[in-house]
């Protein structure tokens, strides 16, 4: 039986590895490293791929060592090894070609069983991680999911929603037909000038705009402006409850109406700190309108009494604190599974921690990379 497993997780930015290990049935972390070339990257307002790739080449070794180390010392002997986890997709190719063929090489020399992770899966099982290192915030309601649940994932290049029904069972039920939720985020906030990545540094200006009740609906708190919500407009939802769309998303309407918004504030010379923490404000409360809205209305129709989120949004206080509001005004049951925020960014804990629940390992001399792999 599988107990301990090193994680390997490379598919954007991000070099990580982690350790955890599964003992009465509850995952724990030994140790979770993490190098970021955010610093890098912000200075040219987004990610450069190439670029990422060569640093993680850099990283790699060094951060899967610190890792080893931190585990052993957790444990307070060497640490045993079961199996390797990493990250085979979706994501940028020469970043994730940094993971996998570290991965299989690892595989190899030490003779452990290798386990390929969907990147986007993998953050969903972020939730089942029950045990955080000392100083981590714990889950919000303090309990692993359970089956059937709805799982809303939202990060810079995906924002999909999915039934699940059980370890590996789940069903695809829609996702961004354009950009994704972080992706808007990003772009946004690179078009009212503030720094990548975009969902902290608009929810930062958000944050210093002062307003008479945090429960007024967006646009009636004194907001000059009003952006749309894509795909909640009247006629988007059916009769029954179901969205006329399907349960797609599309922010790339709400990032041009951002556009437009800030080419007439600057020809009409109102572009000011004010007008930007006020677009921030309103382009924050437009994305978790539209997520919150969907997302329940999801576990209504499928009668699902369980919702977990995740990805690097996840960490986004104003769209956890909507989704308990919506979930709380509306009386349901459901309950709320969020990880803590530094595991709603890539990581390798999460990736660690997906492939407990995987039966097929992969065959370390055939494993390929696929930047394209999909839910």
């Amino acid at each position: 039986m599988i107990k301990v497993i090193l994680g390997i997780e490379t598919s954007c930015d991000e070099t990580g590895a982690a350790v955890l290990e599964r003992k009465n049935g509850r995952i724990q972390i030994l140790s979770n490293v993490v190098a970021s070339s955010a610093q890098l990257q912000a200075k040219y307002g987004g990610i450069i791929p190439e670029q990422a790739a060569r640093e993680q080449l850099k990283s790699i070794i060094p951060v899967i060592e610190e890792s080893l180390r931190l585990a052993s010392l957790a444990q307070g002997s060497s640490i045993e090894l079961d199996a390797i986890a990493v990250t085979q997709g979706p994501g940028l190719i020469g970043s994730l070609l940094v993971g996998v063929e570290t991965a299989k090489v690892l595989s190899l020399v030490w003779n452990k069983p290798l386990i390929a992770v969907n990147h986007l899966i993998g953050h969903f099982y972020a939730n089942w991680i029950t045990d955080h290192l000392p100083g981590v915030r714990a889950h919000l309601e303090g309990v692993i999911p359970q089956f059937p649940c709805i799982g809303l994932l939202v990060s810079g290049g995906h924002t999909d929603l999915v039934l699940f029904q059980d370890h590996g069972k789940y069903e695809y039920l829609g996702g961004t037909r354009d950009d994704a939720a972080g992706e808007c985020f990003d772009k946004c906030a690179r078009l009212l000038g503030l720094p990548y990545p975009g969902g902290p540094a608009i929810a930062a200006e958000a944050a210093k705009l002062k307003v008479k009740s945090e429960n007024l609906p967006a646009g009636k708190a004194g907001l000059k402006v009003k952006l749309p919500r894509p795909m909640l407009e009247k006629g988007d939802f059916s009769a029954k409850g179901g969205p006329a769309y399907g349960w797609d998303f599309s922010f790339s309407g709400l990032k041009t109406a951002v556009l437009r918004e800030v080419e007439h504030l600057k020809i009409t010379q109102q572009f000011s700190n004010l007008t930007i923490q006020q677009l921030s404000y309103e382009i924050q409360q437009a994305i978790a309108d539209v997520l919150v809205e969907k997302t329940v209305k999801a576990a209504q129709k499928y009668k699902i009494e369980q919702i977990m989120v995740a990805g690097g949004v996840a960490a986004n206080q104003q769209l956890i604190k909507d989704l308990r509001f919506k979930i709380k005004d509306l009386r349901l049951k459901t309950k709320l599974h969020v990880p803590p925020p530094n595991l709603c960014t890539d990581n390798a804990a999460m990736i660690a921690a997906a492939a407990f629940f995987q039966k097929e390992t992969a065959n370390p001399l055939n494993l390929q990379a696929n930047p394209n792999l999909s839910l």
